[in-house]
């Protein structure tokens, strides 16, 4: 079994190459063949994912969220899976090069990287942190990708004030539909750090007795779904919409990305990457 692993990590990386290349070529060159191949890639390169950290998790007896690259084998996976519903939600695919490319080159890191460590805690060995952790990356997938369709609308909005009618105009969705897309990213990622945030306070209780308020982490959390809350309130009750409200979410992007690496890796007690 674990040679199947190996086999599949090797793997992993060239099928994120051929999806996204696939779709470059159909939105730099619009390549028919690449049209044809990038839904059916993208759909294996999920199924093919799936089954490796299902596989890792089995093997190994604990979900892959014990070090920096198993975390980014996650991340690459669920930027991809909440890629494809949105692509199958708004049936556009014109967008995919832009989002794929990103847990590309996070599975190569993990691939080249990732091992299985000798001593496990305990604690990181628990079905529930692997449902709190793999709902927390789902979400900032999500945030991941609606930053990325808010950078393209930016651009696309830049473009047209400019007079400037370009590939990007071409080929990307107009202003409304890239809106749309990222206004369907968040309310996903706000709703999965929202099961996060629950089963995380759910499962803290068990492992360290109590919750420690003060961690960062938590702090960063709850600015980062206050954030969200704020804009899909301002949205749907003020009537905010277009810039006001990508800038907003691009800005809880950031605090999210802060989050997840610096308060991770240097501040929080708990949060920590072993």
């Amino acid at each position: 079994m674990r040679v199947l692993i190996t086999g599949i990590q090797i793997l992993l990386p060239f099928l994120y190459f051929c999806t996204i290349w696939a779709y470059a070529r159909s939105f730099f060159s619009s390549i028919r063949i690449a049209g044809t191949l990038k839904t059916p890639l993208l759909i294996s390169i999920i199924v093919v994912h799936a089954f490796y950290i299902i596989l890792r998790t089995f093997v190994f007896g604990h979900p892959p969220i014990t070090s920096i690259f198993e975390i980014l084998t996650l991340i690459a996976f669920t930027i991809t899976l909440v890629y494809g519903y949105i692509e199958f939600k708004t049936a556009n695919s014109s967008t995919g090069y832009f989002i794929l490319i990103l847990p590309f080159f996070f599975q190569v890191v993990s691939s080249l990287f990732i091992k299985e460590g000798s001593e496990i805690p305990t604690m990181l060995q628990s079905t529930l942190l692997g449902f709190h952790v793999t709902s927390a990356l789902l979400g900032y997938a999500a945030i991941t990708i609606s930053a990325v369709y808010g950078f393209l609308y930016l651009m696309l909005y830049h473009d047209i004030k400019s007079s400037q009618f370009g590939l990007i105009y071409k080929r990307l969705p107009n202003l409304e539909v890239l809106e749309r897309m990222s206004f369907t990213a968040t309310i996903f990622g706000f709703l999965l750090l929202t099961v996060a945030i629950i089963v995380g306070l759910v499962w803290l209780p068990r492992v360290l007795g109590v919750i420690p308020y003060t961690d960062p982490k938590l702090f960063g959390t709850m600015a980062i779904w206050l954030i969200y809350a704020v804009g899909l309130t301002a949205k749907k009750v003020v009537g905010w919409q277009g810039k006001r409200i990508i800038v907003l979410s691009m800005f809880g992007f950031v605090i999210a990305m802060f989050s997840m690496t610096i308060i991770n890796m240097f501040f929080s007690g708990f949060h920590r990457f072993y």
